[in-house]
């Protein structure tokens, strides 16, 4: 492996690299030829671009690119895109960088990249006026040993996820949100689908697991996150995917009200909130387990269902971030 100075050096150098672009990302149909050119005049050239628009051959496609052996890799899209290319940039001497085309941004966000397309392609145009540099951040490990319908066990499923794992309504909502609605309105659809849905969801039992210590609460949703942001929101002005930690927290308790009234304060007061505070436990290593078995999302993909093991590796995945981002 490279030090972070040599990659960004072989960068800044006429390094090997190759774009991909989910044109079904929200954005991405609309600014994918506009993209294109902005980094061609910022003078990033691209050994192969593929463009993407069946998002199933996404993990097929990942294995074309790691064959060119790229020096960096810019994925156009959403949270399911990026997190694809996470899973399979994560631990190898390979830059990612970040253009955010979807409807959240969660990981862009944390990333604390420009949400605007100039300048997120400034930020990837690393020899240029206002271009960024390679950081290490942190990703997340996720095993589970339940069956994806919640039946019984079926196997390990194992995965690297980029911002969170997820279980409770949010999964529903992600199962049940309209495209056109989602393209459309952007993140308003996520909170217009779960009103929908609310009066019907059934609170669930969580046994949560740190340290030996076992802690057992009631909820409609509970959150395990790497990254800094939900549904586009900073969960808490410290958290950041560079910071060796994974932070749990549920939001509301078996009340659905209470669930709504969580949800307002998260989105209302994540910026001054710490993760000091007792809605947070953090740590590098949590077991869930849950009564009923629930299905568990992860990076926006339903991947098995509870018991599972998330645990943190840190520094794991090198990123093309802001010259401005704290690299620790």
């Amino acid at each position: 492996m490279r030090s972070k100075a040599e990659l960004e050096s072989a960068i800044r150098g006429g390094g090997r690299a190759a774009l991909v672009i989910n044109a079904r990302s929200r954005r991405g149909r609309r600014l994918y030829g506009r993209a294109r050119g902005m980094l061609r005049e910022a003078g990033v050239d691209f050994v192969h671009v593929f463009p993407v628009t069946d998002p199933t051959r996404l993990r097929e496609l990942f294995s074309d690119v790691l064959a060119l052996e790229p020096d960096l890799v810019v994925v156009g899209g959403g949270d399911g895109t990026v997190a694809e290319a996470v899973g399979h940039l994560a631990h190898r001497d390979i830059a990612l960088g970040v253009l955010p085309l979807g409807t959240t941004n969660n990981f862009a966000r944390s990333l604390e990249l420009p949400m605007d397309l100039p300048g997120a392609v400034r930020t990837l145009a690393v020899d240029g006026p206002g271009g960024g540099k390679v950081a290490d951040v942190d990703v997340g490990w996720f095993a589970s040993t339940g069956d994806p319908q919640g039946e019984g066990p079926a196997g390990d499923r194992e995965h690297i996820f980029a911002n969170m794992v997820s279980l409770g309504i949010s999964v529903q909502v992600a199962e049940n949100v309209p495209h056109a609605l989602k393209r459309f309105l952007g993140r308003p659809a996520y909170a217009l689908t779960a009103a929908r849905l609310l009066p019907r969801h059934r609170a669930f039992t969580a046994r949560i697991t740190v340290d030996g210590e076992t802690t057992e609460l009631v909820t409609h949703q509970l959150n395990v996150a790497n990254g800094a942001h939900h549904s586009g929101r900073r969960i808490a002005r410290d958290a950041s995917p560079d910071d060796r930690l994974l932070a749990v927290y549920r939001l509301g308790d078996e009340r659905r009200l209470r669930l709504a009234s969580a949800t307002a304060r998260h989105i209302l007061t994540g910026q001054w909130r710490t993760l000091d505070e007792d809605a947070f436990t953090t740590t590098a290593h949590v077991e869930i387990e849950t009564d009923p078995p629930m299905r568990v999302d992860v990076d926006g993909e339903i991947r098995g269902s509870t018991p599972v093991s998330i645990r943190l590796r840190g520094n794991a995945l090198r990123v093309i971030v802001p010259r401005t981002f704290v690299d620790t």
